[in-house]
């Protein structure tokens, strides 16, 4: 009896070793899904809906397909590759109706160091490609602009910044601004609170209408189907500077599917 006694308590303590280990391994994961500039390549589908957009007060929805996938150029340098495929259905203004459809695609490419210091920083191009379907959906217009991020991992903290600015050539000729901020606490089990509101500017609109600036957050966990790790996320933002007729709030769901190696 005793003997059997010793082995279930030995069986018990390898199991909660391994729960352990995969519960540290799945805190690690949420905070490189943190990190825009992670050696990791991830596959998010992240949907924005827009309230009461309008004076028919229809939702505006964004699905973007966004992979990010990493290269080494250098025994110091990473580039990190993301494209954002938006599927958009845009409420018209006009009538009591949508356009759905493909917009244009973004691809932006990162240099950014191997060696995490205190600041983690990356530098390149954005580029605009005219894939939209219909006009509704985008200017159908090249683009290009510069792109910077740059973070910091302290603790349980992961904080930092993208910007980039858009011009594109063409009879729209946009001027388009993107400034995202965020701040992520990491908890026990791989759970996370985060804000990551997307402040953009218009520079071609009159001055009251140039800006959407939201406020707001959310939370977060890494969990696992199988050995598969996936990412997901909530938010809610309130609009506290928005254009004539734009949505005071807006919804974010994500969806990010995870393909770490060793060394991510």
């Amino acid at each position: 009896m005793n003997r059997r006694r010793t082995i279930l308590y030995s069986i018990l303590l390898v199991a909660s070793g391994i729960m352990q280990a995969q519960d540290k391994s799945d805190g690690e994961l949420a905070k490189a899904t943190q990190n825009p500039l992670a050696a990791m390549i991830s596959l998010p589908f992240q949907n924005n809906t827009s309230y009461n957009i309008g004076p028919h007060k229809r939702a505006q929805n964004i699905l973007n397909i966004q992979p990010v996938i990493p290269a080494s150029i250098s025994e110091k340098y990473n580039l990190i590759n993301r494209v954002i495929a938006p599927i958009i259905t845009q409420p018209s203004s006009f009538e009591d109706n949508s356009t759905s459809g493909l917009g244009d695609i973004n691809y932006t490419a990162w240099v950014s160091p191997k060696k995490a210091g205190k600041i983690i920083p990356g530098i390149g191009p954005v580029f605009q490609l005219p894939t939209a379907s219909s006009k509704s959906l985008g200017s159908k217009e090249f683009g290009i602009g510069p792109s910077i991020v740059a973070l910091s991992m302290i603790d349980k903290w992961v904080g930092g910044i993208v910007v980039n600015n858009i011009w594109t050539f063409g009879d729209v000729s946009e001027n388009k601004f993107l400034f995202q901020y965020f701040v992520n606490y990491n908890l026990p089990k791989a759970w996370y609170l985060v804000s990551g509101p997307i402040i953009t500017a218009n520079w071609n609109a009159t001055e009251s209408n140039k800006w959407i600036v939201p406020f707001g957050g959310g939370a977060g966990k890494v969990f696992r189907i199988g050995k598969q790790p996936i990412n997901i996320n909530a938010h809610l933002y309130y609009n506290a500077v928005r254009p004539d007729g734009w949505a005071k709030v807006q919804s974010r769901l994500q969806v990010q599917f995870l393909f770490p190696t060793k060394k991510s």
